[in-house]
């Protein structure tokens, strides 16, 4: 069984803070076996954590999170941007004509651009799988429902950091039952379901200090799109 963080995020995205050295250091450091930084509309940084895993002996899965029309997708497996704002389903169907698999994050969350606020929980079913453990959730309510969910329609399922900062890193992961220890085969056994999620919620204070940095990060984003 491989451990894998399927859901992070570097400072290419607009509320990420650390560059991916930091967090492919990290991944290796908490023992870890893969990771894949899956910034907001973003891919640049994820192709370069690639190339820098390997100087740890570590799996990087090339991705990103896609901010569709619904709301957020991960995109594990595609080396090219997947357009945002388009319909749930197109993104999904983008998603795997680029060889990749859709995986809903934090689905029941409004909040944070959870897809189910704004398309039907069958329509949600054409995913390749289903975040069930998100570490950055302050309740436990919304994990509960997604793992509930994912159960009733058999979906695999799969739980991920969402970190934003370095030392978010591996605080949530998927066992992966890979027949060898490579992206490809990772992604695979996630599409046939051979997982088990494990983790802990972020504390409390990790969270808050998370959050505060990506407001200050997000409104120096804003004023610089102002500006442009």
């Amino acid at each position: 069984m491989l451990s894998v963080d399927p859901h992070t995020h570097s400072a290419a995205s607009y509320d990420g803070r650390d560059d991916v050295e930091l967090l492919v250091k990290q991944a290796a450091i908490v023992g870890l076996d893969a990771i894949a930084v899956t910034d907001h509309d973003e891919i640049a940084a994820s192709l370069a954590a690639v190339e820098r895993a390997r100087e740890h002996d570590l799996i990087a899965i090339p991705g990103m999170e896609v901010s569709s029309a619904a709301g957020h997708v991960l995109a594990l497996g595609v080396e090219e941007l997947v357009p945002p704002e388009r319909p749930f389903a197109a993104t999904v169907e983008r998603i795997h004509d680029l060889g990749g698999i859709a995986i809903v994050p934090h689905p029941f969350q409004e909040s944070r651009s959870g897809v189910l606020a704004n398309i039907s929980r069958s329509e949600l079913a054409i995913a390749d799988a289903i975040e069930v453990y998100n570490s950055r959730l302050l309740t436990g309510r919304s994990n509960r429902q997604a793992r509930r969910y994912a159960e009733r329609q058999g979906l695999p399922m799969t739980g991920g950091s969402d970190a934003h900062i370095c030392e978010m890193v591996g605080q949530a992961y998927t066992r992966v039952d890979a027949s060898e220890p490579t992206a490809d085969a990772i992604l695979d056994a996630i599409a046939d379901g051979r997982t088990a999620v494990e983790g802990k919620r972020t504390p409390w204070r990790i969270s808050f200090r998370q959050a505060a940095s990506g407001v200050r990060r997000r409104v120096r984003h804003r004023i610089q799109q102002f500006r442009e």
